[in-house]
């Protein structure tokens, strides 16, 4: 039997199929895209709170971390944010969604009243802090959430031993979550053909030549972000960006190829170590980086995100936008390892906004084209994060990367 992902590919043709050739029917078959959506959306609010929370506890004193840390974690921020800016820029001066109103059964009324609304900066502030954690999860608010979250976190870690338990509880939970996330995806592929077929029924293939618009957008940014954020990045840390590349190679194709940052882990890892970076911050920063560096996972949500308004018509304020880009830096962080964590991410951040959520489901069909780009670009970011770290240190070793880059010439 084919694996998911080609299965996926399969529901993606026929839906096309279908939806080209009995419109009628295609749209028809609508609801099971919907059942497909639903399924997502009930499994955000407890995968975002116990993975978000055992990530936290499990650092144990965040006074502890120690400087090596600290310094990794402003690396990972500025980078994912940059990322995540160039993102916006590239959506929004290219609109690849643009023209091409998609048919939508949600009510986008919310939307479209938040984009006409301007919020004051204290209005947003206080959004941020809930009233109740069980209506936040109720109303499918990811940032309440994800602030509630991190003060349980940070107080599981700070009581130590006695917190144990409930660390222990919600780690038993997020696996429990994961399986459950792998349930749902077995239904991908009926809902990406359904979500396919109804939307090619309803508007015609010409919606087809928008998504292609989109993914070669995206690998654009991926290729400017390569180029101009880690090339600049090597040139300020005297590491030669070509040279580095040529160390990397081999777990940028294992990511790219399988479209997972877990099968290059042990490559990166044995790579970054003979390239000259010391044991000790390899071993820390670049599974550290896996939660709070995904480069290209950050780069695609902001294209997606926005891509999916511009496909419904709605208009979203600049002010708007930025707030989307904070609610994608947090919750983008919660679910570093789930299968599909950018999906999830990207439906969390649609029903926050009030955005469509067909807009996910159609770019499911298109994933795993996105996925091995962002994928392998978040392998090239957390690799050289691990030198940039080793550099400010004060401890890279630039015999040893010149003497593996002998090896690698060899």
């Amino acid at each position: 039997m084919p694996g998911v992902t080609t299965q996926i590919f399969i529901g993606l043709l026929l839906g096309i199929v279908v939806g080209y050739v009995w419109p009628a029917f295609g749209v028809a078959i609508k609801p099971l895209a919907d059942a497909f959506l639903r399924m997502i959306k009930m499994i955000i609010a407890p995968l975002l709170f116990a993975t978000l929370v055992v990530g936290i506890a499990g650092t144990g004193d965040l006074k502890a971390m120690g400087r090596i840390g600290v310094k990794a974690i402003v690396y990972f921020e500025v980078a994912t944010t940059i990322a995540l800016f160039l993102g916006l820029a590239l959506v929004n001066i290219f609109k690849p969604g643009a023209g091409l109103a998609m048919p939508i059964g949600a009510d986008t009324s919310a939307a479209a009243a938040m984009a006409q609304n301007q919020q004051h900066a204290w209005d947003i502030f206080l959004h941020l802090f809930p009233t109740s954690v069980v209506d936040a999860m109720a109303r499918g608010d990811i940032l309440q959430l994800v602030v509630f979250s991190t003060f349980f976190g940070i107080a599981l870690a700070a009581i130590g031993s006695r917190g144990q338990p409930v660390v222990d509880v919600l780690e038993s939970t997020a696996q429990a979550m994961f399986k459950v996330t792998g349930y749902v995806m077995a239904f991908a592929p009926i809902g990406v053909f359904a979500a396919i077929a109804a939307t090619v029924g309803g508007k015609g293939l010409a919606i087809l030549f928008t998504l292609g618009k989109l993914v070669a957008l995206m690998y654009l940014g991926l290729a400017i972000f390569a180029l101009v954020v880690v090339g600049g990045v090597s040139y300020l840390i005297r590491v030669p960006f070509f040279t580095f590349l040529k160390a990397i190679r081999e777990p940028f194709l294992i990511a790219f190829t399988t479209a997972s940052s877990e099968a290059a882990l042990p490559k990166s890892l044995e790579v970054m170590e003979r390239f000259g970076v010391p044991k000790n911050i390899v071993g820390f920063v670049l599974p550290t980086g896996y939660s709070f560096n995904l480069d290209g996972t950050t780069l695609y949500l902001s294209l997606a995100s926005i891509f999916v308004a511009q496909l419904a018509g709605i208009e979203m304020t600049i002010g708007q936008q930025l707030v989307m880009m904070l609610t994608l830096m947090l919750t983008s962080k919660g679910v570093a390892g789930v299968p599909r964590a950018a999906l999830v991410v990207l439906t969390a951040t649609l029903t926050q906004f009030g955005l469509p959520l067909e807009g996910a489901a159609i770019l499911l069909g298109i994933d795993q084209i996105m996925d091995m780009g962002r994928t392998s670009v978040n392998v090239m970011g957390n690799c050289i994060a691990t030198a940039v770290v080793a550099r400010w240190e004060g401890v890279f070793d630039d015999a040893q990367m010149r003497k593996f880059s002998v090896e690698k010439a060899a």
